[in-house]
């Protein structure tokens, strides 16, 4: 009695080798059967044994319908078997998806972020006035903060003035201004302040239970 042994260096690779092997022959000998009936029936038990091996997909929506497309993959688009979904098409498997853009509301001064931009963009479609004076000076300061996080020394209040000029494309002028920003000393005690509040309520001490305390000993 001979055996013919398989490796799996002479076996074809398997599309979707979650399944298995077993499954891969199973969807196999579906697409050789010659009863169009037959194949229909060894689909629908296919895609039942599935079911089965990938339970997770059962909290997927729509997860026989993810079934019968995954059969069909793996058979190569060949089989001929009435399927309740519609049936996929190798041509949208292949198709490549479209290049994402990339943003172009990017800051030129990446440690602002974005938000910086959008407050100066409503300050711009203000009216001239004191409402939109205060609003300016509002981001001057936000933005003297967010700098200090990443120079935790000091800033200057002109290399604000100047940043804002940039980002606002020279329609917020303040490099002439006689008017101080808040001092960094300031803004680090109060960024400070809120993280030692953070670590605080992050870490509360550990109830302890004094009923062994006190209970008797015998």
């Amino acid at each position: 009695m001979t055996f013919d042994l398989e490796y799996n260096s002479g076996r074809p690779l398997m599309i979707i080798p979650e399944y298995g092997r077993h499954i891969q022959k199973l969807v196999d000998h579906c697409v050789a059967l010659e009863s169009k009936e037959e194949r229909d029936k060894m689909a629908k038990a296919i895609v039942d044994v599935m079911g089965n091996l990938q339970p997770h997909l059962r909290d997927v929506p729509d997860f026989k319908h993810k079934l019968w497309d995954q059969l069909y993959i793996m058979s190569d688009f060949k089989l001929d078997a009435e399927s309740p979904y519609p049936v996929p098409s190798k041509e949208e498997l292949q198709e490549k998806p479209e290049g994402l853009a990339y943003p172009k509301s990017a800051s030129r001064y990446r440690y602002y972020g974005n938000n910086i931009q959008t407050m100066i963009d409503v300050a711009l479609s203000w009216e001239e006035g004191d409402k939109k004076e205060a609003l300016v000076f509002t981001i001057a300061n936000h933005m003297k903060k967010c700098y200090l996080n990443w120079n935790k020394d000091t800033v200057d209040d002109a290399v604000i003035f100047k940043h804002l000029y940039d980002l606002s494309d020279g329609k917020l002028d303040l490099r002439e201004t006689r008017e101080e920003l808040s001092e960094s000393k300031n803004l680090l005690r109060k960024r400070n302040s809120q993280g030692q509040n953070n670590s605080k309520t992050n870490h509360k001490k550990p109830h302890h239970n004094n009923q062994n305390k006190n209970r008797k000993r015998y």
